[in-house]
């Protein structure tokens, strides 16, 4: 017997955690393996500011040299492809404070 997928649905963009597949309006959008972590990492704590020091110790638990330019880059590439036409906001920056999942 099959178990029930887990599917994180926020707006037009669904998530299967089992595929690690990504879907804005029903079409697959392409993900790298760290994009699909950030963005799995927004969605599921989505109600509240996500700080990049503790986006980075997601990412990356045992690496001790990190660049944060690397969070913003990862950041800027899901903005672009979740909202291809500028419409949606999907992620917010809060200056000097971290990121927020804006979609509902």
């Amino acid at each position: 017997m099959k178990a029930a997928t887990e599917v994180l649905t926020v707006g037009p963009l669904s998530l299967d955690i089992a595929a690690q597949a990504a879907h804005l309006n029903g079409a697959p959008i392409e993900l790298t393996a760290f994009e699909y972590r950030v963005l799995e990492f927004l969605v599921r704590e989505r109600a509240r500011v996500v700080s990049k020091q503790e986006l980075a110790d997601y990412l990356y638990p045992h690496d001790q040299d990190r660049d944060s330019n690397v969070l913003e880059v990862l950041v800027g590439r899901l903005r672009r492809k979740l909202d291809p036409e500028g419409t949606l906001a999907p992620i917010e920056t809060l200056r000097g404070r971290g990121y927020r999942f804006t979609l509902e």
